[in-house]
């Protein structure tokens, strides 16, 4: 068996996707995800003029060799580009591995640790009570856990409340720029402490909350909020403070008992090594996508299961259901998963194009039994949907300064 051709598509149900399909000599084919999301067109000619062309008549079971030829192999390492074309590959090889086994990649990987794969859901509203009101109803749909986001007053728009908006595509106006939006940390911390004493009053204590900061905060200012938050028991604090230097955190981790997540946008494990070695954080967050794949968070869960921290891989809808069933895959069989991220299964248009039989029961993700990933792609239907370009949003403190998204 080897690789006969390798196809890269781009398309948009409701948001852009990059997606890429392994075909071998013998008709099976893997598919993997490659989404970056505002340089979606960046992976694209990564994958087509320089990745593409060296695995051509490769045998695609030989994963471990393709990975490290593809990142060991090059001058040039790291970043988001790169991983997102490694990691789309890795998924991939693995896909048809576990067609030509007939098995699910996580028999491949060990099999199951656990029944099902715990999953916390997203209630974002344009006021406390609206958040609150639809925490209520993801619980009664099953859900024990749930991320709350609700609007600041005195800001326009808040991350993560969209309001009547569907997607940050519907934000980009008549013009091909980023959104821009405004941040006050003094306004953020008149909402947030009343945020969770109303979440617990309502819902009590035996719902697991989240809450994403989104890196807006200092790190004395994150440590500050951990400490506020303590005695209302949070799961975790995702994206207290950026973590370019992994050190902030430990400034924020001498203050408070407050769990902390992070790891949306690492590449490697090099990027989270001094956090998770030095135990700074307690969930490492890294997407299959952004982080080169199967191989490598299997690597990264396999660390951090030797300094007590859990995996909590990143769900938003920026990654396509091929990595979803990837983290699935990933989640079901690491001994030290924690949590996943999930904002369900998107909108008609998303389930058309991606094929998958992926399935939600009282919280819990049930991972499919098919051979390989358990993903099909529509290539007629991703036609109909063509690339649009669109752009995250960059963040101002409101005297204009830039500051973190």
């Amino acid at each position: 068996m080897f690789i006969k051709d390798i196809k890269v598509f781009v398309c948009s149900p409701g948001r852009n996707f990059v997606t890429v399909k392994v075909i071998t000599d013998t008709g099976i084919f893997g598919l993997g995800d490659a989404t970056v999301n505002g340089r979606e067109m960046a992976v694209v000619a990564f994958l087509q003029e320089h990745v593409a062309p060296c695995l051509i008549g490769r045998n695609p079971h030989d994963i471990e060799d393709i990975w490290q030829y593809l990142y060991r192999g090059v001058y040039w390492r790291k970043g988001p580009i790169n991983m997102a074309a490694i990691a789309a590959i890795d998924m991939a090889l693995w896909d048809i591995k576990g067609k030509v086994a007939g098995l699910p990649v996580y028999q491949l990987l060990g099999g199951k640790s656990r029944k099902g794969v715990t999953l916390y859901a997203h209630a974002n509203g344009e006021s406390i009570t609206d958040t609150l009101d639809k925490a209520e109803a993801l619980i009664s749909q099953g859900f024990k856990a749930i991320r709350l986001q609700s609007a600041i007053p005195g800001l326009k728009v808040t991350y993560g409340v969209l309001g009547d908006k569907k997607d940050y595509f519907e934000l980009q106006g008549n013009r091909p720029l980023p959104p821009e939006e405004d941040w006050s940390t003094a306004k953020y911390f008149q909402m947030i402490d009343e945020l969770f004493k109303q979440a617990r009053a309502r819902l009590g204590d035996e719902v697991q909350l989240v809450h994403d900061v989104h890196s807006r905060l200092t790190p004395i200012e994150s440590a500050k909020l951990g400490k506020m938050l303590e005695k209302y028991n949070l799961l975790f604090l995702e994206d207290a403070s950026m973590a370019e230097n992994q050190e902030n955190y430990r400034v924020i981790r001498q203050h408070t008992t407050t769990p902390m997540a992070i790891g949306e946008t690492y590449n490697t494990l090099w990027d989270c090594k001094d956090l998770i070695q030095e135990q700074l954080i307690d969930y490492i967050r890294v997407a299959a996508t952004h982080a080169g794949g199967i191989t490598s968070l299997r690597r990264i869960a396999d660390f951090a299961s030797i300094f007590n921290v859990k995996t909590a891989p990143h769900g938003a809808p920026d990654l396509s259901p091929i990595c979803l069933a990837a983290h699935m895959h990933l989640n079901i069989w690491a001994p030290n998963f924690g949590i996943q991220e999930f904002v369900g299964f998107g909108n008609e248009q998303l389930q058309a194009v991606f094929k998958h039989s992926v399935t939600v029961e009282n919280g819990m993700a049930m991972v499919s039994d098919e051979p390989g990933l358990g993903v099909d792609f529509d290539e007629d239907a991703a036609k109909e949907l063509p690339y649009k370009r669109s752009y995250l949003p960059v963040c101002r403190l409101e005297d204009g300064t830039v500051w973190n998204w």
